[in-house]
């Protein structure tokens, strides 16, 4: 049952929880995130984005940028991001906008100056559906139609084939002890040479531990210890796993050898899991979100033979409370304390630290998880009311922080607030010897509704990654992709923002300045996209701690919107 995990395919749309709001009027940066109030319920007139989930043409050569501004010369590295860029073959397409063949992109950035390249991953996906010119092998949200060629006989036993688990790692750029990985959510990865985004090899997670596949968000300790989780599937149902892999390499050949599980949680309902994308990490535990976004396995398993896509198995339970598992980093040993909160759902983590014997857990989320269907690829390339219509059905994602006392005793009182942190508004009560029911604390004031929510959350991770910290960076989505830059100052909850209409950042990426004394010493690089303009792309440097832009490298190409990346420093 390898390729039941092949569902979740990049599945992170968390990028499309929150609550519909109307953006600033002004057609310039916003610096101190004072939006003008919404008077409507919804949004109207947005811009087309159907250029940015179009086919694109690779750039296997580097090619010069032209730099307007100044890029600071202590910048030395690449900027590496992934995503979907090629959506048909011949005369079949894709779906689902998760379902596009992966596009790796990178930004080489050399004293002030800045190449750009980018190749399709040379996946079996891709290769097989590139030879016979037609999509054979199905993806999240399509399936892949017998072969026409083939007499009916021949096409109706194909429905009884097992799905083969799609290699189309298209989410992000991951690293195990020094190797550079693509990878999205089924047992598969591809190992790939960043200097010039060539395909070297294709690893199969299943051949080292027991599990059907790991997320493509993967947490690091300062010696290169990983931790990640995946699912492993078997005659009573699904586990979810925690899974740790050493540093170094103890067989150059093997990057993965040596990799454990450290311990398996089972499911309240085994043969209907929770998916999901991300997982949080402190300094002594690994914190496992089993939300109420659930795979119906026997849907998933049939799924060929009823002529559905694995996308059909998903769906959201809104009776279901999300539950908060805590394993010990150090030991494995599971919590029979369980967190649990409301209904909702969550695709990114923004840190988690321990302090004063409580554990603070801060994520993106929203209170409905219905959205998946929304991303189909017809729906992103609707203008006028019909897009307008798409994106206030959606729900916003919004920064919470949810905390945890660690000393929860027979001892310890019943419905009472355990949380003494002070200027903390969020709650958890002991409602029985083995639950403790949590309500969060918004991260945020109400202005941030005016930039539609928050999403693609990111920190000083070197620094402060499991660590108490001050401020995060994301972003806004006022449309159905990430259309403005955000930074969050924990300290009084306000926010600076970088805005221009008709342009759609990418995920920042902070990175830290040689000389940093402070936690936002550095710089957020964002791929900026215009769908209005032809080959209007730019690679966006923003001071981290004022937000105000230093430069910016205009590349003469056109991309599809992407999903995630990572800065590779050669200091």
């Amino acid at each position: 049952m390898q390729f039941v995990v092949g569902l979740a395919l990049g599945l992170f749309f968390g990028v499309v929880v929150g609550s519909p709001s109307c953006p600033p009027d002004k057609n310039v940066p916003v610096k101190n995130g004072k939006a003008k109030d919404c008077t409507s319920s919804g949004r109207k007139g947005l811009e087309s984005i159907a250029p940015l989930v179009r086919s694109m043409e690779e750039t296997p050569e580097p090619i010069s940028t032209e730099v307007h501004g100044t890029i600071p010369s202590w910048i030395n590295g690449n900027l590496l991001r992934n995503g979907p860029g090629k959506f048909e073959f011949g005369k079949t397409h894709y779906n689902h906008w998760f379902d596009g063949m992966a596009m790796m992109h990178q930004f080489k950035i050399t004293k002030g100056q800045v190449t750009y390249m980018s190749r399709f991953l040379r996946s079996d996906a891709y290769k097989k559906n590139s030879e016979s010119d037609r999509i054979v092998m199905s993806e999240f949200g399509t399936l892949a139609m017998p072969d026409p060629c083939k007499n009916f006989f021949q096409r109706f036993l194909s429905r009884f084939v097992m799905m083969e688990p799609t290699d189309n790692a298209s989410v992000n750029f991951v690293k195990y002890k020094g190797d550079y990985y693509v990878s999205t959510e089924t047992n598969f990865m591809h190992k790939v040479d960043p200097e010039n985004l060539e395909t070297l090899e294709k690893v199969d997670w299943s051949k080292f531990i027991a599990v059907n596949g790991a997320t493509a968000h993967p947490h690091f300790e300062p010696d290169g210890t990983t931790y990640n989780m995946g699912n492993s599937y078997g005659a009573k149902g699904a586990l979810y796993n925690i899974i740790r892999v050493p540093p170094g390499k103890k067989d150059a050949t093997e990057t993965l050898e040596g990799a454990k599980v450290l311990c398996s949680i089972v499911p309240e309902d085994r043969g209907n899991p929770s998916y999901y994308h991300s997982f949080a990490m402190s300094e002594n535990y690994v914190v496992f979100i089993e939300q109420p976004i659930k795979m119906n396995l026997l849907k998933i398993v049939t799924c060929k033979l009823r002529g559905k896509a694995l996308s059909d198995g998903i769906y959201w339970d809104p009776n279901i409370e999300t539950v908060f598992h805590l394993v010990d980093k150090r030991t494995g040993e599971v919590s029979s304390v369980k967190y649990h909160t409301k209904a909702l759902s969550v695709f990114h983590q923004i840190n988690a630290f321990e302090e004063d014997g409580f554990l603070m857990v801060d994520m993106c989320c929203s209170d409905d998880g219905q959205a998946i269907n929304n991303y189909l690829i017809q729906n992103l390339r609707k203008s006028g009311e019909a897009l307008d219509e798409v994106y206030n059905t959606l729900s916003r994602s919004y920064p919470r922080r949810f905390v945890f006392p660690l000393n929860v005793t027979n001892e310890t009182p019943m419905d009472k607030n355990l949380n003494t942190r002070a200027n903390s508004k969020a709650t958890c009560v002991k409602v029985n010897k083995d639950k403790v029911f949590c309500q969060h604390e918004d991260l945020h004031r109400d202005d941030l509704q005016d930039y539609g929510g928050m999403e693609f959350p990111q920190i000083n991770y070197s620094k402060y990654n499991t660590k108490p910290y001050r401020y995060f960076y994301g972003c806004g989505f006022r449309h159905l992709v990430g259309d403005s830059l955000i930074k969050m100052d924990l300290k009084d909850k306000t926010f600076k923002a970088w805005h221009l209409k008709g342009f759609y950042p990418s995920e920042p990426v902070f990175v830290p300045s040689p000389d940093a004394k402070e936690e936002d010493d550095g710089v957020i690089l964002s791929v900026v996209l215009t769908p209005s303009q032809d080959k209007g792309t730019f690679l966006l440097v923003l001071d981290a701690k004022t937000f105000e832009e230093l430069g910016r490298a205009k590349v003469p190409v056109n991309m599809a919107y992407g999903f995630h990346g990572v800065f590779e420093s050669r200091n």
